[in-house]
């Protein structure tokens, strides 16, 4: 009888829920974009370009403000490798002396190999953080996988704050008030996550107490872990939970990590006791959803900080889909973007010297 208990108990651990109630307006943007990654992500590990751009629509940047003052410009850090970054600056305070405003760095998701910071969501994303957080957002567009393995895109992200500490941000598009740069936050989602958390780590163990760009915290949107193991989560889920089902993870780590590497290697798998983790690493908060497929190796990683003696916050929506956050139609979204707020407010130092 207990044998069986166990069982049975086992088995409604697994039991796969019903799928998540959502707008239809969200769940034909998923199923086009589901529909799409599945076509361009071939079998030999390449991705078919071409015919992901027909589906990947673009936005151009403005200097013109937005309908809320938004403006945006694209700043090139490297050309012999096409690094750039587009700069989203707020409008103009009413006060007289605006405070300096803080800076957020963006990494955006798609399993290191797909997306740009110039496709429609994640302009419109980095519009509405930039609005909302009132702070001026940098969003990388880091090198893809697999034409760029590990640690390309981890590089990149280091190179951009290293361009802010040294360059700084185009007086043309930060027109709203002076920047803080020493108020500097580190947000990315998905595969984004995960690159946030690394050159979080890479900033901190390399970056003196002089240098003009300094980490405030760092927000992982339902970053993207894993290991060679199979988690409760990713067997339940599996076919559930939209966009992230096992295959399309495997796919993009096999793209991304060394050629022969498992996923045990130190750029998935940042959740046990081996991890490395810099000593001046910032403040985190851990974004996890509900129907998210990864939401055990985030779990497992927030646990990772706190044995580390970290600073880490959890904010958990049970119902939250795998890239939420793009949706402003879905209620979690609005409440996240008031969580990062608060995080920011509540992690940000003093005042600094600003320009």
């Amino acid at each position: 009888m207990g044998h069986e208990k166990e069982q049975e108990t086992a088995g409604d651990e697994l039991r796969r829920p019903e799928p998540p109630a959502l707008p239809w307006t969200v769940r034909l943007q998923l199923f086009a974009l589901v529909t799409a990654v599945d076509l361009v992500q071939r079998g030999d590990g390449t991705v078919n370009r071409f015919l992901f751009s027909l589906a990947d629509r673009q936005s151009a940047a403005a200097a013109r403000p937005d309908a809320h003052g938004v403006r945006s410009g694209d700043v090139t850090v490297d050309a012999s490798r096409g690094l750039w970054a587009r700069v989203f600056s707020p409008a103009s305070s009413s006060a007289v002396e605006s405070p300096p405003l803080p800076v957020v760095v963006y990494f955006h998701g798609g399993g290191f190999a797909l997306l740009t910071a110039a496709s429609s969501q994640y302009d419109a994303l980095c519009r509405r953080l930039c609005r909302e957080l009132r702070a001026v957002v940098v969003s990388v567009n880091y090198r893809l996988a697999p034409e760029h393995r590990y640690p390309a895109a981890y590089d990149d992200g280091v190179d951009v704050l290293r361009h802010l500490a040294t360059v700084g941000l185009p007086a043309d598009v930060v027109a709203a008030a002076p920047v803080d740069l020493t108020r500097c936050f580190l947000v990315g989602d998905s595969a984004g996550g995960n690159i946030a958390h690394h050159v979080a780590h890479r900033w901190a163990a390399t970056t003196s107490s002089s240098r003009r760009v300094r980490l405030a915290g760092v927000v992982l949107l339902q970053p993207f872990f894993g290991g060679e193991e199979r988690t409760e989560a990713e067997l339940r889920l599996d076919g559930v939970g939209p966009v992230v089902n096992m295959a399309r993870a495997d796919w993009c780590w096999r793209a991304f990590l060394p050629v022969g590497a498992d996923r045990d290697h130190p750029a998935a798998h940042v959740t046990g006791e081996n991890a490395e983790l810099a000593e001046e690493f910032p403040p985190a908060m851990v974004v996890i959803g509900g129907y998210d497929t990864l939401q055990d190796w985030q779990r497992r990683y927030a646990g990772m900080l706190r044995r580390k003696g970290k600073a880490v916050q959890v904010v958990e929506y049970p119902v939250a889909i795998h890239s939420f956050y793009v949706f402003p139609e879905l209620a979690d979204s609005g409440e996240l973007v008031k969580e990062m707020k608060a995080f920011m407010d509540r992690n940000a130092p003093p005042i600094s010297n600003a320009y």
